[in-house]
Order: structure tokens, then C-alpha cells, then sequence
């Protein structure tokens, strides 16, 4: 019989943190934290552990913030993280019970959506999480690299800061689709990823006069044990935060000065992102690979559905089904003349899952694409091209960061 708690104590947050890095196997290890350090690592009352025979075998981990919707709306968001269970327990339903009792817990707390950063993709979808948005990871070549336009915005370089970085991130907040808070949790790790990593140097420049930057740069080089001698410089650009296309402009200008670099790597840009129309040549960027970002989780559909915005004409009957969270299931009218969403008993035009729903609801994923793929059901063929123009933005859902 598994029993899930909400841990309190700080012995038992260090046992969910070693949990979680015994489960993940290769994570880099980010030293021993103390009685004092876990503190400042988890957010009271959102860790979970599962005990079996009363010791704890699993663990499940949240912060709280909040997730932009299309239209700009902002609702109440857990982010999902820390989820893993010792190999002599799994696959015994433990993670089940985990998953299962952390949604209930959010949706009971007030959250209206959940995201995670999925480890393995074929295990969120059974609990109701649907891809919603990707990252991708750009090359740019120094030797091709020419900015259409430049800037007249100081950069400079200070010693890298992280509380630095929180005050500029949260004041350049994005209103892109799925961009969400960086908790003070989220920078507590990455101080300890910080001075973990010491012997590799990391660079921050920040953009704008001290007290009020408009956003900043952090980057490293991506093979200081070869640096001397090598035939192709790499730097990597690990976090890019732009309050305005200017500043922008004035991080990629100030990038660019930089000697011995043949290459920068950004690690995670938007698959839509201006960099290629910056410059004179084209072909200076490339798109490296893309990869699935925000798996999202509807904990309150009516909520969701209400906040964001519509940009077509029409309505459609959605028919949502929710196994784990049965209070969401039901039909749903979306576009009406009001430009409300309300439960109805109209016939249903297309029926689909809340992982489905998850997946259209900041406007990245194409309707077309569930129903061809049998995601959805449509039930009237007229219904899916009203969808489509209802859920569409123009803008490609995107956070920025893992966590």
C-alpha cells in the first residue's frame, strides 16, 4: 500500500532530493545539500513523498508562479518538477499515485494549469499532459554573421549574479504562450549549479544603465579543455532575456565583438525567433535541432479555457474528457457571440482528452494535426477549421528554461 504525504520536515526533503538524483541516474551532482540549504530549494507544502512500509521511495516536487496564456492572461501555475522513484520500487504504481495525488493537490490549491519538462516522452500523456511547446537550439557562424541594424544600448560585463538575472527576468516578462515565473527556487539551483561548475568560467553581460536593464546575456565557452588550438571556438549562450527587439539587437551586437569565437550555440530560442532576419546572411542561423519544452496539464478547463484569448470567428462544442480529475470532464462552448466559454448540453462537434486540450491550448499545436493523427474526433467537419482559427497565435508558444 503506498501512502503520499506532503513532506514538511527537512530530513525528509533530503531524502526526496537524493530520491530524485538515484532515480534520474546522470544528473550532474550538485554537492550534498545541508538541513540549512534544502530550505531554500522546495517550496513549503508542494513536495510530495510516496512511503511504502513507511519509507519514503518516491517523490514528486512543485513551485508555484504563473503561466501566460494567449492574449497575456496570466493563471495560477505549478511547475512540476523532481518526479522520480528508487529502481527497486518502480513500476509498481507508485508513480501513479504520485502524479495522481500532486494534480489533485494543485487543482485544490488553485492552479489552473500544470507544466513539466518531461524526462521520457511516453510517460505524462496517461496523466493528462500534452505537448504545448518546443524549444530549439541555434548556430550562428562569426564569419557569416553581419547585423542588419545595430544599437546604441550600453552592454556591459559584470561577475554573474543570479540575483541580478531574477530582477531583469522578471522585469522583461515575456508575453509569449507558455512563458512562466522563474521561482526562487528555480535560481536557488542555479547558484548551486554555479559554484559546481567554477573550473569552466561562465560570463553574464547585461544590457541597459545599473537599475534599470532591459535584459541580459549568460554564456560559457563549450570546450575550454581544447580552447587553445581548436579549429572551431564554441560559445554557448545558456540564457538570452530581451525586454524589447533593441536590447536584442544590442546583446547579439555586443556577442559578436567577442575574439576567438567562431560559433555561438544558444541552447533554447523560439522555433519562430527573428535571429536569421537580424542579419544581412541568411544562412548565418541555423536552426540546430527542436525539441519538445512545455508538456502542459489543464487542472481547472473551464478557468483555462475562460482566460485566454480567441481570434476567430464562430463557435465550436468541445467534449473533454478527464479521467483523473472527472470535474473537468464535459462539453464546452467556446466563440459564442458573448466571447465567453460555458458548459453546455449541445451536441458535441469534436470530442478529445485533456492532454489534447493541453496541447492546442496556447495555440502552437494545429487541430489539423491531433485530428489527423486521431488525437480528436471530429464530429462535424466544419468544426475543426473554426477551432483551428479560434485556438491560433501568431506568436509560437515558448518558457525559455528547464527546471
Amino acid at each position: 500500500m503506498t501512502d503520499v504525504r506532503i513532506l514538511r520536515a527537512e530530513t525528509d526533503l533530503l531524502r526526496a532530493y537524493d530520491i530524485f538524483r538515484t532515480a534520474m541516474v546522470g544528473l550532474p551532482h550538485l554537492g550534498d545539500p545541508t538541513v540549512a540549504d534544502i530550505v531554500e530549494l522546495f517550496e513549503p507544502g508542494r513536495t510530495l513523498g510516496a512511503f511504502v512500509d513507511g519509507t519514503m521511495v518516491g517523490t514528486a516536487d512543485s513551485t508555484g508562479g504563473e503561466l501566460t496564456l494567449p492574449g497575456d492572461a496570466r493563471v495560477a501555475h505549478a511547475a512540476v518538477t523532481h518526479i522520480g522513484v528508487v529502481p527497486t520500487h518502480t513500476r509498481r504504481g507508485i508513480l501513479r499515485a504520485l502524479v495522481t495525488a500532486q494534480l489533485r493537490a494543485a487543482r485544490d490549491g488553485g492552479d489552473v494549469v500544470a507544466t513539466l519538462r518531461a524526462s521520457e516522452a511516453t510517460i505524462y500523456e496517461r496523466f493528462g499532459y500534452g505537448i504545448a511547446g518546443s524549444s530549439a537550439s541555434w548556430e550562428l557562424s562569426t564569419r557569416r554573421a553581419r547585423l542588419r541594424t545595430g544599437s546604441d544600448r550600453p552592454v556591459r560585463l559584470v561577475a554573474v549574479d543570479p540575483a541580478l538575472c531574477a530582477r531583469i527576468h522578471e522585469a522583461a516578462a515575456s508575453d509569449r504562450p507558455g512563458a512562466i515565473d522563474r521561482s526562487p527556487q528555480w535560481w536557488a539551483f542555479g547558484r548551486r549549479r554555479q559554484q559546481r561548475s567554477a573550473a569552466h568560467p561562465g560570463y553574464l553581460a547585461v544590457c541597459g544603465s545599473p537599475g534599470s536593464e532591459t535584459g541580459y546575456v549568460r554564456y560559457r565557452p563549450g570546450n575550454p579543455d581544447t580552447w587553445f588550438g581548436a579549429d572551431q571556438r564554441t560559445v554557448v549562450v545558456e540564457d538570452l532575456v530581451a525586454a524589447d527587439a533593441d536590447t536584442t539587437v544590442a546583446l547579439l551586437q555586443f556577442l559578436l565583438t567577442l575574439d576567438l569565437v567562431d560559433r555561438f550555440v544558444f541552447t533554447a530560442l523560439p522555433i519562430d525567433s527573428p535571429l536569421p532576419w537580424l542579419l544581412t546572411d541568411h544562412r548565418a542561423a541555423r536552426i540546430l535541432s527542436v525539441q519538445d519544452e512545455t508538456w502542459l496539464r489543464v487542472l481547472d478547463v473551464p478557468r483555462a479555457l475562460a482566460a485566454r484569448t480567441y481570434r476567430g470567428a464562430g463557435s465550436v462544442v468541445l467534449d473533454v474528457e478527464d479521467a483523473l480529475l472527472p470535474e473537468n470532464s464535459g462539453r464546452y462552448r467556446i466563440g459564442d457571440d458573448t466571447g465567453e466559454v460555458a458548459r453546455t448540453d449541445d451536441e458535441a462537434q469534436i470530442e478529445l482528452d485533456v492532454s489534447a486540450l493541453g496541447s492546442v491550448l496556447l495555440g502552437g499545436v494545429r487541430w489539423h494535426q491531433l485530428a489527423d493523427s486521431g488525437r480528436v474526433r471530429v464530429h462535424d467537419p466544419a468544426a475543426l477549421g473554426v477551432a483551428e482559427d479560434l485556438f491560433w497565435w501568431p506568436r509560437a508558444a515558448f518558457a525559455g528554461f528547464t527546471f
